[in-house]
């Protein structure tokens, strides 16, 4: 029997993987298990069709009845290996039939018993093993048992043929114990196959819905820190203009302009949330200069004074980092506009450290108790950014006291110079520090 026949597990036998699969690849492989059987029912129909010590007549019947098993195995026993489980009826029926099919012919010939290495594995492959095990014990023994009581042989030939049964079952015995357990390994192989790819569906679902969660939660924040606060400015901004139409023209016109280019600004927004690029406030600019410019714009629509202070030796930082800075300086001037009251200061510190990067928006306003319960979600998707990046972002005040936002981002420290001795037009020893008001 070919060393590798074994591995392979009848059809009906393996869990069925997830996923799409051939529908025949089970045929397909049971196929060598067809030619293994069909050779050795080959070799055992020729084994006793070339004798001639009984003459032609045992050997003609013994021929006849093992010709059968041919059309049994085709037409019930391969039906029943593919599809039925161990110890089925019909699997039962079909090994009692083959099992009679061989012992009347292994009686009168005993060549007949070569067929003995292909019942076996059906044995095994149809029963669980305490009846296999009867099974293949029987199927050694039988024949020699009736040959014997048919035959009368002396002791030599009786002793011969039942060393041949007692070799052909151990044989038998240990082979069948091999193939059960590597159908056992290969079954549970299956099984956990089915398990991983059961598992990595679930993991993709898992994976794609957690992305999907957190791109939703990514453009929550994007659309509450930039269309949001533009929709707001252009609703102060039409209050204004409705009670300055009649009496103050030139100042209603100055909103109007205001208004045109807010919206002008939401639209360049909205553009760079749909390409999915940074904000248009840091397209070709440093964060202080976007800072300024908020800064300018917060002057403009409330007409209260914005000033920034940018401290440290400024630097191309991370674009994830600069981001947060932006979206926590929009949103704490948003909160400006919405709570602090006509009149409200505000002041932005910008600083550049060796390891962190701060901002800090205080304001002269209204204040409020940061520990009362509030509604919004402003404070909250501030405070989720600055995690992102690793950082942190805290709100400070008191009623009557104004309120400061504060954030600290990591950064990594600047790459020194390789050619610390090449001028650079100014004395690198000194940090660039820069203050400016914008009103």
């Amino acid at each position: 029997m070919s060393a590798d026949l074994p591995l392979e597990e009848p059809p009906g036998r393996l869990s069925e993987p997830a996923g799409p699969r051939d529908p025949d690849v089970y045929n397909r492989t049971y196929r060598r298990w067809d030619a293994y059987f069909a050779i050795v029912f080959a070799a055992t129909f020729l084994f006793v069709l070339s004798g001639s010590d009984l003459g032609t007549g045992p050997r003609a019947v013994a021929a006849a009845v093992f010709a059968a098993t041919a059309p049994w195995y085709v037409l019930v026993g391969r039906p029943v290996l593919l599809t039925e489980d161990e110890d089925s009826p019909r699997a039962v029926v079909y090994l009692v039939g083959l099992f009679l099919l061989f012992v009347v012919p292994s009686a009168l010939v005993g060549e007949t018993r070569i067929a003995i290495f292909a019942l076996t594995p059906q044995c095994f492959m149809l029963l669980r093993m305490r009846r296999a095990l009867i099974a293949v014990t029987v199927i050694n023994i039988a024949p020699v048992v009736v040959w014997a009581l048919v035959e009368r042989p002396d002791s030599g030939d009786l002793f011969s043929n039942s060393l041949f049964a007692a070799v052909s079952w151990a044989f038998s015995l240990l082979v069948g114990s091999w193939i059960i357990m590597i159908l056992q390994q290969s079954a549970e192989r299956a099984r956990l196959i089915a398990e991983l790819d059961a598992s990595r569906e679930e993991v993709a679902r898992l994976s794609a819905a957690h992305g999907a969660l957190a791109e939703r939660d990514r453009l929550t924040r994007e659309i509450h820190d930039t269309l949001a606060q533009g929709f707001t400015s252009l609703l102060m901004l039409v209050q204004a203009l409705e009670s300055e139409l009649d009496h103050d023209m030139p100042l209603a016109r100055r909103h109007l302009g205001l208004m045109a280019r807010t919206a002008r600004e939401n639209l360049a927004e909205a553009r760079a949330l749909v390409a999915g690029a940074g904000p248009a406030d840091l397209a070709g600019s440093s964060l202080p200069d976007a800072l300024r410019r908020l800064a300018a714009r917060h002057g403009e629509q409330t007409g209260s004074p914005a000033r920034v202070e940018v401290a440290g030796a400024v630097r191309p930082l991370p674009a994830a980092v600069e981001v947060v800075a932006l979206r926590g300086c929009q949103e704490a001037l948003a909160n400006v506009r919405r709570h602090a009251g006509p009149g409200a200061a505000v002041a932005i510190a910008l600083g550049y450290g060796e390891d962190a990067l701060r901002l800090r928006v205080g304001d002269t306003g209204r204040g409020f108790d940061p520990g009362a319960p509030h509604e919004g979600y402003g404070l909250a998707g501030l405070r989720a950014r600055a995690a992102e990046v690793g950082g942190t972002a805290e709100v400070t005040g008191a009623p009557g006291e104004g309120t400061a936002v504060a954030l600290e981002l990591p950064v990594r420290p600047p790459v020194p110079s390789p050619h610390p001795s090449r001028p650079t037009g100014r004395n690198p020893s000194r940090p660039t520090v820069r203050t400016r008001s914008a009103r």
